[in-house]
């Protein structure tokens, strides 16, 4: 490599967000450029190992574009499964599960260009097929092939384009002209620097979950040990180097996506075929019960939909006694089909609710048969449906539990310990509705925008299951059009 690269658009990052605004750059008629940290065989970020984005839709007849070749069969399931989730939904949904602190201008730009983009995403090879998730997750389609398939799409599209990716490449800073305008990258390849000059730079490179040092300055005690959902390369560089320039930090920097984990997973994953970061999750807390290891329970399992909760149950895990719980169930939940991707968990099984406590060490087996017997003798008399918020719930006892709430009373029981596995920071950098960055100052710092999840100001304290895959699409795409724009008109 050269000791200098020169191109109209720089991008910084390989993930979902990188690539979409890329590609949408290059659409645009711009020359452009991505460096990626990672290794080529380690390429593809977080977004790798997800499984959708959330989007809007009115029917099955706006998803049957999406999809890749599927029978009558499966379209027909679908169409029994699918009713409307439309952009007011949406809009509702991320409000709800943010307390109404995610920024409504972000919020509404979101779902508003949500199915335009999936769209968009489809005509460059992207394609769904038709979910076979946990009924509670409210993901009706998924990416064909998963996470790494859709980001294999990413980089033959660019590969089509003539978009050079630079592997093994860390940026480390941010370099403007006497204007204040961002015109340089520098980075580390191999044992050398390289300066990358650009008329615009976008970046698209995570947030800080891989920095023990970050999670511990900003989220506190207990999150430098936690274990990743993802992968080990996103350690805020992109943030620091915008915070030197006077970036305008924004959003929950104390907050994160953290979910229930099997508490042997590894300390972080990395992409490749069939790799999932749902492999090591357990999701189908919503039809059981959870414990921590006084034998006691201490969150609405079944508050909502499970993909409005999971973001924020890890938090809780992390927060009870040994930062680890065990999820509960009977054979009657067996029997129904609700303990779902299970099957490689670690987990136990006993005859007895005493035996079963033994089994999982807990403190107090009392109190954990007491747990039991409260939480069955609450159960109000009403239909069970896995497939809509049914309302089945506890009366008299605290936490309740507001939906799917089954009794665990049927040998043979089974239990899974479950540890805090964290995702990504819901902090990040200030932008406007065209992804531009922000100063502190509140003016635009000319040549730099952000996309992904180095955008603050959208979750807050929890997150809709594929929100954040769809907002990186939503603002990559923003951001690598804008900037082509920006040096097409000789900005």
């Amino acid at each position: 490599m050269a000791n200098s690269v020169d191109t109209d658009v720089l991008v910084v990052g390989a993930g979902n967000a990188a690539m979409s605004a890329a590609v949408a750059a290059r659409e645009q008629g711009a020359d452009v450029v991505v460096l990626e940290k990672a290794p080529k065989s380690q390429r593809g970020g977080n977004s790798a190992l997800t499984v959708h984005m959330r989007f809007p839709y009115q029917g099955v007849e706006d998803l049957v574009p999406l999809l890749s070749d599927v029978g009558e069969e499966e379209t027909r399931s679908l169409t029994e499964r699918v009713s409307a989730y439309t952009e007011s939904d949406y809009y509702d949904d991320i409000m709800a599960v943010t307390d109404g602190q995610s920024d409504p201008t972000l919020a509404q730009m979101l779902v508003t260009e949500a199915y335009k983009t999936v769209l968009w995403m489809r005509s460059y090879g992207h394609a769904w097929i038709p979910s076979h998730d946990s009924p509670t997750s409210a993901n009706v389609v998924s990416f064909d092939g998963g996470g790494f398939a859709m980001q294999e799409r990413w980089f033959r599209a660019a590969k089509r384009l003539g978009i050079p990716v630079h592997y093994e490449t860390t940026a480390l800073e941010l370099m403007q002209d006497r204007a204040g305008k961002v015109t340089r990258v520098i980075a580390r390849t191999g044992d050398r620097d390289v300066q990358f000059k650009a008329r615009t730079v976008i970046l698209a490179c995570g947030s800080f979950e891989s920095s023990p040092e970050m999670r511990a300055q900003h989220l506190g005690t207990g999150w430098d040990k936690v274990k990743l959902r993802g992968v080990p390369f996103n350690t805020g560089d992109g943030l620091n180097m915008a915070l030197e320039l006077g970036a305008q930090p924004n959003g929950s920097w104390s907050t994160c996506h953290a979910s229930p984990q099997d508490s042997k997973r590894p300390d972080y994953d990395v992409p490749g075929p069939g790799v999932s970061g749902v492999y090591w999750s357990r999701y189908s807390y919503p039809f059981g019960i959870t414990v921590n290891v006084d034998g006691r329970r201490f969150v609405d399992e079944g508050e909502t939909w499970r993909g409005l909760t999971y973001a924020k149950t890890g938090r809780a895990i992390l927060s009870q006694p040994g930062g680890i719980a065990f999820q509960i169930f009977d054979a009657d939940q067996r029997r129904k089909g609700l303990i779902r991707g299970y099957e490689d968990a670690i987990g136990y099984k006993s005859s007895t609710l005493d035996g079963l406590a033994r089994d999982l060490g807990l403190r107090d087996v009392r109190t954990f048969q007491e747990t039991i017997r409260e939480f069955n003798e609450s159960i109000q008399e009403s239909e069970f449906h896995p497939f809509r918020l049914d309302g089945k719930s506890t009366s008299g006892i605290t936490p309740p539990k507001s939906n799917w709430a089954l009794p665990i009373a049927t040998p043979p029981f089974e239990a899974y310990p479950t540890i805090c596995g964290m995702t990504f920071t819901y902090g990040g950098l200030k932008i406007t509705p065209s992804a531009e960055v922000l100063h502190e100052s509140d003016r635009i710092i000319p040549g730099l925008y952000a996309a992904g999840e180095m955008v603050g100001g959208l979750w807050h304290d929890n997150y809709p299951s594929g929100g954040g895959m769809m907002a990186g699409a939503v603002f990559g795409r923003i951001a690598g059009a804008k900037a082509a724009q920006q040096v097409l008109l000789g900005g």
